[in-house]
């Protein structure tokens, strides 16, 4: 045996070598232990979108029967939100929220509105409901031609006015105890000074000698598509509103378009209130004109569509009696322009009162059941006409 295999006999047989290669195989085991469980929980949080060391719960399900109200807002994205549910506890994690957000391909698809979400969903569930337009709270749509309060046409139909769409559109945030009523409402137009409310300067006095009564504001909402918040009061709805329109109305420097037609804007309203509910598709431009020229005459109106407005049921032709009532509108009664709008009045009837066609017509009337309307300028021409519509069945009075 050679002198360098004995040396290494003798070591292996030393107990203290022996003590050392143990302590040091120990270390090494232990060491590969820590590494293995260091890479699983790294593993486990990166899996479970957890990385500030804590591990993170996903909600299970769509939720846990309490509705959360949530708003996307102009502009935002779907993943701007995640905090915010955090919070309130409609998610367990904004970052599982984020997770699931940016797995999801139609995230980016997200329209502004009210949502109605529940508390405790998991994260790929609020991600869906927010994708969700049957988890939409309804918009207010209001149509040109639309009054506030609801019409009632006599053989049965009701055209449902812009306070009852509101109370409807407040409902449907899915908390019945949050309905703002039609009542309300009225209380608030009727009450509250339209400063407050919002209104626009140069409609204050205007709407203030109406007294309390609530179609005052009538014209102040302005067609279009509005996000409603369920949240808010009668009061705060009707702020919203009129205050919006009212910025849209200055944005489009309504007082210098009213000054060059010679109106103030409060009648450029009024008078394209009347293009609304006067004239047929396609004829804005003519019954501007018409309404321009008596005004210019001076002569009445006498427009069927004012009387109606101050009455509880209308049908398309109006009585003796009906044309004989004094009202704040009724232009068969007074001259010149009815005291407010008598409807919202649309961007197409305004612009056909600033652009009306060119023409000395004086009367119109509607002459079959299509919808043909005839313009005249003299009162003989106009009872030729008449006597068509009246054989025709579509008129069983003139204007």
């Amino acid at each position: 045996m050679s002198t360098q295999t004995r040396v290494r006999v003798r070591r292996s047989m030393d107990p203290k070598y022996v003590k050392r290669r143990q302590r040091g195989l120990a270390v090494l085991i232990a060491s590969f232990i820590l590494i293995i469980g260091v890479s699983a929980y790294i593993a486990f949080n990166v899996i479970s979108g957890n990385r500030g060391g804590a591990a993170v719960d996903d909600f299970d399900g769509d939720g846990n029967g309490v509705v959360a109200m949530v708003q996307i807002k102009e502009g935002d994205s779907i993943s701007s939100l995640g905090p915010e549910l955090e919070e309130r506890g409609i998610v367990a994690s904004d970052s599982v929220f984020q997770t699931a957000a940016a797995s999801n391909p139609d995230a980016g698809n997200v329209q502004p509105g009210f949502y109605r979400l529940e508390e405790e969903m998991s994260a790929q569930a609020a991600v869906a409901a927010l994708l969700d337009p049957d988890k939409q709270v309804e918009l207010l749509d209001v149509h040109g031609g639309a009054t506030l309060h609801d019409v009632n046409v006599k053989g049965g139909n009701i055209r449902e006015g812009i306070y009852t769409q509101i109370s409807k559109v407040s409902c449907s945030g899915g908390d019945d105890s949050q309905c703002v009523s039609t009542q309300e409402l009225e209380s608030v137009a009727a009450n509250t000074d339209p400063a407050d409310l919002g209104a626009p300067e140069w409609a204050l006095e205007r709407v203030r000698e109406q007294g309390s009564d609530p179609k005052r504001l009538e014209g102040l909402i302005a067609p279009g598509q509005y996000v409603i918040d369920p949240n808010m009061d009668a009061e705060e709805i009707l702020t919203d509103l009129v205050t919006r329109t009212t910025k849209r109305y200055n944005d489009s420097h309504i007082v210098e378009r009213a000054r060059a037609i010679d109106l103030a804007p409060y009648d450029l309203l009024i008078a394209a209130s009347l293009v609304e509910r006067e004239a047929p598709a396609g004829d804005f431009d003519k019954v501007a004109r018409v309404i321009l020229n008596r005004l210019d005459e001076p002569m009445r109106l006498e427009f069927d569509s004012t009387v109606n407005y101050g009455l509880d049921d209308v049908e398309l032709a109006t009585t003796d009696e009906d044309r004989a009532r004094k009202t704040p509108w009724n232009t068969y009664a007074m001259d010149g322009l009815p005291a407010t709008p008598i409807a919202a009045p649309s961007d197409g009837a305004l612009h056909a009162m600033e652009h009306p066609a060119e023409g000395n017509w004086l009367f119109f009337v509607t002459v079959d059941d299509q919808g043909t309307t005839v313009f005249n300028d003299t009162f003989e021409e106009h009872l030729e006409d008449v006597d068509r519509a009246l054989e025709s069945g579509i008129l069983d009075h003139h204007e």
